[in-house]
């Protein structure tokens, strides 16, 4: 546990309470009353307002759209299913400066929408819904439908030859043992959109405005460090509160239901309902799925004169603008080596973590394991803006190391890499430990002829969801990453911030290629799953 406390005391508590003590304690004395002061203020009110009512509408709406598509993927087996299943996670991987981008590709100022019917949602909270719902919708289908699929559907059989309906049985059998996983899933997907950033920050605009946008605004644009710390506790609050709520809800789940194996369940589709289901929940992930993704793409290669590789070509040079201080496309070598050094802190990190989870029980162990997902509940900007004003001293001047940027990519990365590998740690059965031991193996041997074996593949699924998570991190590293190595998200906003057709096509041009890099890396992943890992992540 040493090293994982160090890691987290000096990257993420330090910046993090330093950001707060300036906020609260500018003249060395605390201000609590700023709290209050800040909380009462109209246009505060407001953003927490609509902060909430947004992860409420948001998460309200992927339940709607996502739970029949949850339904299929448990229950129907048909062709293509395990590429579909593929393509509906993609876009959980994707940044969310590229997922508003792709939005604002659909729906947006010459968007499909706006040339076809000359209707714009961009100034819209819908585009900001939709775009939540597209990002969200893995949650629920990998959530409710990893558990759908494992129930044994000889109990709702049960109910019908006793005399119940088709509903009731599904109501009084089925639905209880599924409000678990819905529960689970609402908390998650409420979770992420509570700490929205990239999508409103692309398709909200001025307009609308989240708390971890308006601690950007406050710190980056304003200089207002004492609100942004109130707004920072303010999120650390309820974020703490959604995720005590999500874990026990998942303890709920793991202790309450008796499965069977998911090849069990799933049969093709019968009868003219079924069939229909299928085909509308094909019709929804090709609406709210591909259709952004490919308008992005198409948009990438729609230059003045017609379709080419213009606006890619152009990533190779400087404009006149100077939008930036090296060619846009060296954002790409950027983004994959500091992917790939976050990738090994976040391995070598979390798998110490999720060592010491799995050999040691107790009070200190549990608070371990909660500090371990801190870094989801506190605003990534807030810890960007954090590292600015702490690490810039020796012995730890990092200001101007490259290192800073996968540093920051590594905290967001290290709960992933926890969650995926603590449960096949746990599943190893210590009685081989113990008989390597007894053989003459020092631990260390041990551990890489008894463990490593057995989790090697769920070491390799959690190194790839931290290169994809580090790949499209963008509230801490808009904040360090140098005018001169920007990252794929932070060159994709400065190109949609500066107007003109030639900074829109190239922005497109880089949300494709960022698009393309985060769906092999999912695919690679598809590969290597296997559905216990895939369930408890």
């Amino acid at each position: 546990m040493a090293l994982p406390v160090a890691f987290f005391g000096v990257f993420f508590a330090w910046p993090v309470v330093s950001i707060v003590d300036r906020g609260l304690r500018p003249d060395g004395a605390w201000r609590f009353g700023r709290i209050g002061e800040t909380l009462s203020r109209p246009d505060i009110l407001d953003v927490l307002g609509f902060t909430v009512w947004q992860a409420l509408a948001s998460t309200g709406l992927t339940l709607l759209v996502a739970l029949p598509g949850a339904y299929v993927f448990a229950r129907f087996d048909f062709p293509g299913k395990s590429v579909l299943r593929a393509v509906v996670t993609v876009p959980f991987v994707l940044p969310t400066v590229l997922v508003g981008t792709a939005f604002l590709a659909l729906v947006g100022r010459g968007g499909l929408t706006d040339e076809l019917w000359g209707l714009r949602l961009d100034t819209s909270v819908w585009a900001i819904l939709l775009a939540h719902v597209f990002f969200n919708y893995a949650v629920v289908v990998r959530t409710v439908g990893g558990l759908w699929s494992q129930l044994d559907p000889r109990q709702e059989e049960a109910a019908r030859v006793l005399g119940a309906s088709r509903w009731t049985a599904w109501r009084t059998v089925t639905l209880p043992a599924l409000v678990p996983a819905v529960a689970a899933a609402a908390l998650m997907v409420f979770l992420f959109t509570f700490t929205s950033f990239g999508v409103v920050q692309i398709l909200g605009g001025d307009a609308y405005s989240t708390l971890e946008a308006e601690i950007y605004r406050q710190t980056a644009r304003l200089l207002d460090l004492s609100t942004a710390a109130v707004l920072t506790l303010v999120q650390f609050v309820a974020v703490g509160a959604i995720l005590g709520v999500h874990a026990w809800t998942v303890r709920r789940r793991e202790t309450a239901l008796r499965l069977v194996a998911p090849e069990r369940t799933a049969r093709r589709p019968r009868g003219a309902g079924q069939w229909t289901l299928l085909a509308g929940v094909l019709l929804s992930v090709g609406l709210l799925i591909l259709l952004p993704l490919g308008v992005l793409v198409e948009r990438s290669f729609a230059g003045p004169h017609g379709y080419g590789l213009g606006y890619y070509r152009a990533l190779g040079s400087l404009d006149e603008s100077g939008t930036f201080l090296v060619p846009p496309l060296e954002a790409i070598g950027n983004s994959l080596r500091y992917a790939v050094a976050a990738t090994a802190v976040a391995v070598l990190i979390g798998g110490l973590a999720a060592a010491a989870l799995t050999r040691r029980a107790g009070r200190l162990v549990r608070g371990f394991d909660a500090l371990l997902m801190l870094p989801l509940g506190v605003s990534a900007v807030t810890v960007g803006f954090g590292f600015l004003i702490t690490l810039d001293e020796p012995p730890l001047d990092l200001r101007a190391s490259w290192i800073l940027v996968p540093l920051a990519q590594a905290l967001v990365g290290v709960p992933f890499v926890v969650r995926t590998m603590l449960p096949v740690l746990r599943a190893v059965d210590e009685r081989l430990r113990e008989a390597a031991a007894v053989l003459g193996a020092s631990p260390w041997r041990a551990w890489r002829e008894v463990d490593l074996p057995l989790v090697r593949r769920a070491l390799l699924i959690a190194a790839g969801f931290a290169f994809a998570v580090s790949l499209g991190e963008f509230g801490a590293t808009v904040f360090i990453a140098r005018p001169d190595s920007p990252t794929l998200p932070v060159a994709v906003a400065r190109l949609l911030g500066r107007p003109g057709e030639l900074n829109y096509g190239q922005a497109m041009a880089l949300s494709t290629i960022l698009m393309v890099v985060c769906a092999v890396s999912l695919l690679l992943l598809e590969r290597l799953r296997t559905d216990r890992t895939s369930g408890e992540f």
